[in-house]
């Protein structure tokens, strides 16, 4: 076993969580996190804290919620818990050089993509969008680009038919805290190969928008399926109904034909919407002001005969 390393962590996130669990649970020490300030959120708006910021809490660890690091002091005060490494899991806050130069190794990150597959901020959601046929994790030494330093070590998961953003963020968080501290044992022991990333190869993996969640009818059905797992747990695609969002929370690609839109059929297996090509079946739904429901459900308050979505 190689020498433990001193290691701040930087995150905020759930999708962070599994690596900093995976470091307290191994030899290495984490002698500071730092993660995102704490938000106003909820009925009440009131402060609180980060996923990433309560598992510190709980372990007694120090935490340090910095608004950026062009404040005074802030490198210094990184500096001073004199790490061998830092790690960011989707931390939320640009590092600039002098962050990055800090530590002893540098610094590394766990991000949710093949890189140079899917750079950017929603590597996970524009995997499913797009119908990648497998995703993984990339540690990636950091360097002052987006998502474009030397990769370190990989690890791979095939997308299933049904997987969601919120299946396969699972996945990856797990798959991310083994491989972490993997690549950590490899910096300790000075055992990394770095391997530079084919910029011809990367892809932006833009934030997903609210607007591009509404279904476009006209598309076919495989791309509207993708979609709708695409934007499982959030925004969540929907469709327009009377003036009102329906939300639209699972569904599968069937075929059959029929004007793009129109209600072909409706009942207990689902709700058949026709597209550009083939149908698509609503399964679960949730309109304005209510819970999620199955169909059925839906269907016993609401009379979809020859209804068109919009």
């Amino acid at each position: 076993m190689t020498e433990p390393l001193k290691i701040v962590f930087a995150g905020t996130p759930e999708f962070a969580v599994s690596t900093l669990q995976a470091l307290l649970a191994s030899h290495h020490q984490v002698v500071a996190v730092y993660t995102q300030p704490d938000r106003p959120a909820g009925r009440g708006r009131k402060l609180r804290p980060s996923p990433v910021k309560a598992l510190a809490l709980e372990h007694d660890l120090p935490v340090e919620q910095p608004v950026n690091f062009k404040e005074a002091g802030t490198v210094t005060r990184l500096a001073a818990y004199g790490a061998d490494l830092m790690v960011v899991v989707a931390y939320g806050l640009l590092l600039p050089r002098a962050v990055l130069e800090t530590p002893r190794l540098g610094c590394v990150n766990v991000h949710a993509s093949l890189l140079p597959r899917w750079r950017g901020a929603a590597p996970i959601h524009r995997a499913v969008l797009a119908g990648d046929a497998e995703s993984g994790v990339t540690i990636m030494q950091m360097d002052v680009g987006l998502d474009t330093g030397d990769m370190l070590l990989k690890g791979t998961t095939p997308i299933g038919p049904r997987d969601t953003t919120a299946t396969l963020h699972d996945r990856l968080a797990t798959m991310g805290g083994k491989l972490l501290v993997e690549a950590a044992g490899l910096l300790a022991a000075g055992a990394a190969r770095p391997e530079p990333q084919d910029d011809a190869l990367a892809n932006y993996a833009h934030k997903l928008s609210k607007e591009e969640g509404r279904i476009d009818w006209s598309r076919p059905a495989a791309e509207l399926d993708r979609q709708v797992r695409a934007f499982d747990p959030f925004p969540v695609a929907y469709t327009r109904w009377r003036d009102d969002n329906l939300r639209i929370w699972t569904a599968e690609a069937l075929p059959g034909s029929g004007e793009a839109g129109r209600v072909v059929a409706a009942g207990k297996a689902g709700i058949d919407v026709a597209t550009g090509s083939g149908l698509l079946r609503i399964t679960r739904l949730q309109p304005p002001g209510k819970k999620a429901m199955g169909a059925s459900d839906f269907l016993n308050a609401h009379d979809l005969t020859d209804a068109h979505f919009d």
